[in-house]
């Protein structure tokens, strides 16, 4: 799953992710930060997923690394897990989430409280309401 603010970014620029995960045993063992000539790639990794931002380089590494873990703790918060299943299953809403969070890839609402406000989350009155209705938000 991928999500672009201000322009898009080859893929090829995960190149780098892949070949620092070949050099790594262990999936925590890879640099939370990777640099590019271009790009930054800033990571973590939580339930045995990664999460990659692709940012210029003038940009704060913690910072984004903040961000990074936060979004995970909206999705756990939303899904009651975050895991590749419950990602692809409420794409939609991660997606959602994602807007809400970051505007333009500047941090804008990152509290739960109101982004449940903004996004309801999903329950299982809604999931079939949806599979009914065909309806995707």
């Amino acid at each position: 799953m991928e999500k672009h603010w201000k322009s898009v970014i080859h893929r090829s620029i995960c190149d780098y992710f892949f070949e620092a995960q070949k050099k790594c045993n262990k999936p925590e063992d890879i640099p939370s930060v990777i640099s590019t000539p271009h790009h930054k790639l800033v990571l973590i990794y939580r339930n045995k997923l990664y999460f990659v931002a692709v940012v210029v380089n003038d940009v704060p590494p913690l910072f984004v690394i903040e961000i990074l873990h936060r979004a995970v703790d909206i999705f756990e918060d939303y899904f009651n897990e975050c895991t590749d299943s419950s990602l692809k299953e409420n794409f939609v809403i991660v997606y959602e989430l994602l807007d809400e969070m970051l505007d333009n890839g500047f941090p804008l609402a990152t509290e739960v409280n109101i982004l449940k406000e903004l996004i309801k989350p999903p329950n299982l009155f809604r999931k079939v309401a949806n599979m009914v209705t065909g309806d995707t938000k």
